[in-house]
């Protein structure tokens, strides 16, 4: 009563509002929905806008959100330790072993070069050794946050990109060390070597007691828990926090927990649903508090008007930029990369993201920095965020991507029948009557191409007892759906091969069926995805794509397959793997006897030089194909990729979207806001065809929030 009697008298309501609890989150989550999407649009990254979001609400600006708040500082702190996991989580392991001896290489000079300039800042502004040493620890660490440049451009298996993405490893535990050393140092009344030994020690232990104990555990639970993805969820955030808990136990902060915790579940994760979850719930909620929270601490005004803070602030940027430089240097000595890679990895390693000011905030909640260091490290980590995609995209373009001596070469998924041990086979589930024929004509056309044979595919339903009515009656519509679909197929003359299976889900019968008979492919329409469990725990094609061993088209027709006459491959990238989608619209192109238009998208300032590049080499990509009626090839440049490939498909009449089970995979055109726009605004019919796990070969950097977009619900 008295709050609403404030509000009517027009008080400053807003230092009352921020005192009920649940008003200081119904702000976070508008600014965590606007913010970043204003920012993306603008082409800068998300986390700066979360960060000047802060900054406008926080103290030094309207006073909306106080920084002292308890919920807010608590919802920060599992922020940051998410962020942390998350940085642990997404290593790729099997690409650092690839290039190991490379990586640790520069990984030495990424660390060590940055740590001896930060510490010489540090001397220069009078810190003591200990803080010293922990700025320049600060500098050493990196964040891939222009990985997706790097991705977008086909270069990702570059040698000097993928030692670049293993150094991370190197960088972020060298710095977690040094962190975990000078809080000691910080604590102890008097650092004696025996001090130190004693943490060294332990920290050993407690690494090896979690990398091989949770690696262990996790394999074992996952392997006993089955599909039960809540579970498994549930099992990796005990796992985050329990290691969080024991690092503060053996006297080290719990983000050197966490950062184990995601090494320790990384590949027992893997890339399956428990993965994505995990990346959803942090991604979406906590990371982006935390950088909230860190825009309420930054003061822009004493930066600015203390000239001490603003030198200090200048000299970190400036030594950060020109010891990365150096690192890259000496990378390019010792491994004699041309000076194109030598500036990709230089770009690569400047934005310091994740564990700098993570490690950063800690150290200023120690009182080992104060707060004039805290926003110079924030400054910093606003400039490199920036910088670093900026000029990777300049300096990347024309890197060369040969594939790794340890790498075989992938076999692409639509062979001729001749080249292959079994029959093509196109597992089709049906479920919706209404539009059930055009699926099972896109099916047709496929087998006839390829030979190959339809297998229509209803499931219904298990219950505890199978006398159950439901059952019987889910199996009684099944199979008047499976005689439907035969019907359909031998009147557009191939022969259908029904199946009918009982499971427990939708999505794990398609996927056990389809592996069961060998399938080739497996075609499924694409409805709307709805509600919170679907966005949370994925819906049937989520499931199937994740699961599948196969390739997966998820389609959308507006009218009969046998109408389509243009096609259009929209390829964001020039790597091999990106094949897959050209082939599948090959397929069905030589079955109506219609034309593919391959489309690349570049910036509008893209030389005539780079655009003749991009030319030859998705030229040089398209003809290992082999068809006897080649795509056509169009370069267009344009500011906005999304509104291009809009104006484009306006003259075709099937636009095919390849589309990736990792959101942030680099390989091909994955869910993002630009599919998304697509999805939303095309009116012509459309394909996303998923690939399965084995085609990805690229790393995933460890990582930064991401914007993601949600598919479909359902089969239709």
């Amino acid at each position: 009563m008295e709050l609403t009697l404030q509000v009517l008298a027009l008080e400053p309501a807003f230092p009352v509002l921020s005192k009920e609890p649940i008003v200081p989150i119904a702000i976070l989550l508008v600014v965590i929905l606007i913010v970043p999407i204003l920012f993306e649009r603008l082409r800068l990254p998300g986390l700066v806008g979360l960060l000047l979001a802060g900054l406008v609400l926080g103290p030094n600006g309207f006073e909306i959100l106080l920084k002292d708040s308890a919920l807010i500082n608590l919802l920060s702190d599992i922020g940051l330790v998410y962020l942390m996991f998350v940085a642990g989580l997404q290593v790729d392991i099997q690409q650092f072993r690839r290039v190991k001896s490379r990586s640790l290489g520069f990984g030495f000079f990424a660390f060590i070069v940055p740590l001896l300039v930060g510490t010489a800042i540090g001397r220069i502004f009078n810190f003591d050794w200990n803080a010293a040493i922990l700025i320049g620890s600060l500098l050493a660490s990196h964040t891939l946050v222009a990985y997706p440049v790097i991705a977008r451009l086909g270069v990702a298996n570059n040698e000097a990109v993928a030692v670049t993405v293993g150094a991370t490893i190197v960088t972020d535990i060298g710095a977690l060390l040094v962190l975990a050393i000078s809080l000691v140092v910080q604590k102890a009344e008097q650092f004696n070597y025996s001090l130190l030994i004693g943490l060294i020690s332990s920290l050993i232990v407690y690494s090896i007691v979690v990398l091989v104990g949770f690696d262990w555990l996790g394999k074992e639970f996952f392997r006993r828990s089955g599909d039960e993805e809540g579970n498994q969820f549930l099992f990796v955030l005990l796992a985050v926090f329990m290691t969080s808990v024991g690092a503060q136990i053996i006297g080290v902060d719990k983000i050197v927990g966490a950062f184990l915790a995601g090494l320790a579940v990384n590949e027992t994760v893997g890339e399956g649903p428990a993965k994505d979850k995990v990346l959803f719930v942090g991604n979406v909620l906590f990371i982006p508090i935390f950088f909230v929270n860190l825009g309420l601490r930054l003061d822009l005004p004493s930066l600015v008007n203390n000239f001490q803070t603003l030198w200090l602030t200048v000299l970190i940027v400036v030594g950060l930029i020109i010891s990365k430089f150096i690192a890259a240097f000496l990378a390019k000595i010792a491994y004699r990369y041309t000076w194109q890679e030598v500036l990709t990895m230089w770009s690569l390693s400047i934005p310091q993201v994740g564990t700098t000011l993570a490690a950063a905030l800690v150290a200023y909640q120690a009182k080992l920095l104060n707060i004039q260091t805290l926003n110079s490290v924030i400054i910093l980590m606003l400039l490199t965020s920036i910088l670093g995609p900026l000029i990777t995209s300049r300096t990347a373009v024309g890197l060369t991507s040969p594939p790794f001596k340890e790498q075989k070469v992938m076999v692409p998924s639509y062979q001729k029948p001749e080249e292959r041990d079994s029959q093509y086979t196109i597992i089709v589930p049906v479920y919706n009557p209404q539009t059930q024929q055009h699926l099972i004509e896109m099916a047709v056309l496929l087998a006839r191409q390829t030979h190959g044979r339809i297998v229509p595919l209803a499931i219904a339903t298990a219950f505890a007892h199978m006398d159950a009515p439901q059952l019987d009656a889910s199996v009684e519509r099944s199979q008047r759906l499976l005689a439907k679909a035969t019907a359909l197929s031998k009147v557009l003359g191939v022969e259908a091969q029904p199946l009918m299976r009982i499971d427990d889900a939708f999505a794990q019968g398609i996927s056990r069926a389809a592996r069961e008979q060998k399938a080739s492919l497996i075609v499924m329409g694409w409805g709307k995805r709805t509600g919170l469990k679907a966005r949370l725990f994925g819906n049937v094609i989520d499931n199937v794509l994740w699961s599948s061993h196969c390739p997966v088209a998820v389609t959308r027709l507006v009218d009969s397959p046998s109408k389509i006459q243009r096609i259009l491959v929209p390829l964001e990238n020039l790597t091999p793997p990106s094949l897959q989608s050209v082939q599948f619209a090959q397929i069905l192109a030589e079955a109506n006897q219609a034309q593919v238009t391959v489309l690349n998208v570049c910036e509008r300032r893209t030389s005539s030089h780079k655009i003749a590049w991009r030319r030859s080499q998705l030229s040089l990509t398209v003809s290992k194909l082999g068809t006897p009626n080649p795509p056509e090839i169009q370069i267009v440049a344009h500011e906005n990729t999304a509104q291009a490939i809009l104006q484009a498909a306006r003259l075709f009449d099937l636009v095919v979207l390849p589309f990736v089970r990792n959101r942030t995979s680099p390989d091909r055109l994955a869910i993002s806001d630009v599919t998304t726009e697509l999805a939303n605004q095309l009116t012509c019919s459309i394909v996303m065809l998923g690939e399965p796990q084995r085609t990805q070969t690229a790393a995933v950097p460890a990582g930064v929030p991401t914007t993601t977009a949600a598919m479909s619900e359902g089969i239709v």
